[in-house]
């Protein structure tokens, strides 16, 4: 992560080249001009927060593989200029997709604003085809909300058009297309809105991230994704990144932090937390009072909702955070291969052998022999695809993929310290290790039965497909 602090003069010299010359179709160069200026970034790295030197002061967010727009202000509006068009995005090293996205990324940019400002949103569209932009969870007036057809005439390739309203209520919301959704969402058209609240003193924190969760199926040696999948993705992501690409979460001993979380996916994720408990403090409905909240370990969140997680992070070490539904946390699976755990493959490999030399038997006890056969040699991989497990640690391969990250706690960071220290130096004998005799093992002793029952063997055939379901 980039340590230094990055204000709205560094990000409009990074546009300087992306800006220039621009001259659409349906606005004259006077009228684009007149717009605020178009700033644009491909990085994939966790920019440094984007404190703001206009406007009310806030402690803005760190968007986890990202970075926030900068704005300018006119008679006391903040104004943005969004641009929707196709972009290039590393999933992770050694992958890119050709997505759909904001201002040169996938997600877009996040928008940080303070309640009660003034904004106006200008959105050019340089896609192929019409789009809207939804402002999820905000109030506004109703010709403002987004949806082309029925509250707006959608935007059409080469027009811009111009979204203004007030930022009445504080919390953590999303902003994407209510146009041709299922495409547009699909290739990754999505962004995240941070409204501050004006007393700076209600529920700080100090350190706050955010990113989206999103998911993908792009087929290995392909670049676009597959927009008429429902379920059955093979990248799940955040912010459009896949471990080991994710950046770590990096925070003080003691800090008090906020993780926002919203999910654009098609199915719900359970996102889990090791070594702290947290509480859910914020909805995209709004905060949630003390007396209603509890602690947990784990938090589902659902399809279009938006979940702040706060905690005080007083355990050091190297803490996984990721989604709890397995396949999420694998890269690039087919869905298709059969189980072969225990089914001796020594026959067949010989036979195939025969038809293709580099054939080798995989599965007979479980995935894990494929990280260790990568380690060993270097397994090709067709074009532009991930490993289904990867990802590398101190003590060997960590077998992750997808939706999989780690909060990091150190002590003696400064304050905008957000780069990754690398891996936790555990005290002297804190590290679980293989027995080896020295201490005595406990005796186990199992208690005797009477007249305990044969074993039976039971055979299940499960379903073919969904039509029994």
């Amino acid at each position: 992560m980039d340590a230094q602090k990055l204000n709205r003069r560094d990000f409009f010299k990074l546009a300087g080249a992306a800006g220039a010359g621009i001259a659409l179709s349906s606005v004259s160069n006077v009228a684009m001009a007149a717009l605020p200026e178009i700033v644009s970034s491909e990085k994939a790295d966790t920019s440094a927060p984007l404190h703001p030197d206009t406007g009310r002061p806030y402690n803005p967010v760190v968007t986890l593989n990202g970075w926030s727009l900068p704005w300018r202000m006119n008679n006391g509006v903040k104004e943005f200029h969004l641009v929707a068009e196709p972009v290039v995005r590393e999933i992770a090293p050694g992958m890119k997709a050709h997505l759909w996205g904001y201002n040169g990324q996938s997600p877009g940019p996040t928008i940080e604003v303070v309640e009660g400002d003034r904004v106006r949103m200008f959105v050019t569209n340089r896609l192929p085809e019409k789009t809207s932009i939804h402002w999820h969870g905000q109030r506004l007036p109703n010709g403002m909300d987004g949806v082309s057809g029925l509250t707006q005439p959608a935007i059409m390739p080469g027009k811009t058009f111009v979204y203004e309203f007030v930022a009445k209520r504080p919390g953590t919301f999303m902003y994407h297309p209510h146009a041709d959704e299922m495409t547009q969402m699909a290739m990754g058209l999505m962004g995240s809105w941070i409204t501050h609240f004006k007393d700076q003193k209600f529920m700080p924190v100090d350190r706050d991230f955010v990113f989206l969760l999103n998911a993908y199926d792009i087929e290995p040696g392909s670049y676009k994704p597959k927009i008429n999948t429902m379920l059955d993705f093979n990248l799940w992501t955040w912010n459009s990144r896949a471990f080991p690409g994710i950046d770590p979460l990096v925070v003080r001993k003691n800090d008090r932090v906020r993780i926002r979380v919203g999910n654009l996916t098609m199915t719900n994720h359970p996102i889990h937390l090791h070594g702290h408990e947290f509480q859910v403090t914020g909805t995209d409905g709004g905060w949630v009072p003390p007396s209603a909240r509890w602690p947990e370990v784990t938090t589902d969140i659902a399809v279009g909702q938006m979940r702040a997680l706060e905690f005080v992070a007083d355990e050091l070490g190297d803490w996984a955070l990721h989604c709890h539904k397995s396949h999420h946390t694998m890269n690039a699976m087919g869905h298709g291969v059969p189980t072969m755990l225990g089914v001796k493959q020594d026959d067949l490999v010989k036979k195939i052998s025969n038809l293709v030399p580099d054939y080798m038997a995989m599965g007979e006890t479980g995935m894990s022999e494929m990280s260790d056969m990568a380690a060993m040699m270097d397994m090709p991989l067709p074009e532009n695809t991930l490993p289904m497990m990867t990802g590398t640690g101190q003590y060997g391969a960590i077998e992750m993929g997808g939706m999989f990250s780690t909060l990091k706690v150190r002590e003696g960071l400064a304050r905008n310290d957000y780069k990754d220290p690398g891996p936790y130096r555990h005290p002297k004998g804190s590290v679980a290790r293989e027995y080896d005799g020295s201490d005595k093992a406990p005796e186990i002793k199992r208690p005797q039965v009477k007249d305990e029952a044969p074993a039976v063997e039971v055979q299940v055939r499960k379903p073919g497909g969904h039509g029994e379901h």
